[in-house]
């Protein structure tokens, strides 16, 4: 929680605390005369059950005041909200091991129905982009709220061959983002950087400007020989593109498993922590607890 004018939080908090102190000074007042004009054992006896009252008007009195000193002091509190102008690129490798059948029908065909996934679930205004990347990278689409234009382009995605230069993909995102806003990258590969740029100096780069990059990581450890080598997956270098850019990393092993985290991060990349104003929550349950507190201590013939 930060505010927005710390004094007036200072002021009211002494204001609080010198009310509360009034408070008790009088209430200790009418106590003791009470006590000093009334039969001491018929008013001992008579006040004993009603003491949870004194104490719950005080804490009453107390969290009131400080609500409401918390409200002079322009709370704004850091939530969770949907981001509707956000910008998004997915980034799907096309190398030639995409092309293994350890995931049904192939690890390309699903990515390429992951990718829908995530499209369907995306809020609307929230602009996605497409890119691929094999031996260098290519920007299908260009970043666009049109859902319906970005599902084309996933249907344009190029069958899966060469190497893979997961950098220049990065590096090609972040060329093409827009200098501020929520930006986020989705990043679906299942092989090992082998040319192009350094893609952990691209992480490294996009963290530094608050661009996250989510990678998934796609096949088993039973992947087709293609080209002469094994299809595998460098799961340490995928998780450290994702802790250097503040993304998260996930491995999945069938078309279903993801076909949901894509449809999961739909939803979650369009969420951002923003600063809040929260003043007048705190002003008006302070006043309210204020008014109930007075009124209950009337009721009850307690001070006030």
């Amino acid at each position: 929680m930060s505010f927005d004018t710390p004094w007036l939080l200072l002021a009211g908090t002494i204001g609080a605390l010198a009310l509360t102190w009034i408070y008790r000074r009088a209430e200790r007042r009418i106590d003791a005369q009470a006590f000093a004009y009334s039969n001491i054992g018929f008013l001992h006896g008579a006040l004993r059950p009603r003491t949870w009252i004194a104490g719950a008007l005080r804490w009453g009195w107390i969290v009131a005041l400080a609500a409401l000193a918390v409200g002079l002091g322009g709370p704004q509190l850091t939530l969770p909200v949907t981001v509707n102008d956000g910008d998004v690129f997915i980034c799907i490798d096309t190398s030639g091991s995409m092309a293994s059948t350890d995931v049904t029908p192939t690890r390309a065909a699903a990515a390429q129905d992951a990718a829908r996934a995530f499209i369907d679930e995306a809020p609307s205004g929230v602009r996605i982009g497409l890119i691929t990347f094999s031996g260098n990278a290519e920007l299908v689409a260009p970043l666009t709220a049109n859902k319906e234009t970005i599902r084309a382009a996933v249907d344009e995605i190029p069958p899966p061959n060469g190497a893979t230069a997961i950098g220049d993909a990065l590096e090609l995102a972040a060329s093409n983002f827009p200098v501020t806003g929520h930006r986020v990258v989705i990043l679906i590969t299942d092989g090992v950087n082998n040319t192009g740029v350094d893609p952990q100096e691209m992480a490294d780069y996009l963290g530094a400007h608050h661009i996250p990059v989510y990678t998934i990581g796609i096949g088993t450890a039973n992947g087709d020989v293609i080209g002469g080598e094994e299809s595998t997956i460098d799961e340490g270098a995928l998780q450290a593109y994702a802790q250097a850019s503040g993304g998260a990393y996930a491995r999945v092993q069938t078309a279903s498993q993801l076909h949901d985290a894509l449809e999961r991060l739909g939803r979650e990349t369009t969420i951002a922590r923003k600063p809040v104003a929260a003043e007048l929550g705190f002003v008006l349950a302070g006043a309210g607890l204020l008014v109930v507190t007075l009124l209950t201590g009337l009721a009850v013939g307690r001070f006030p």
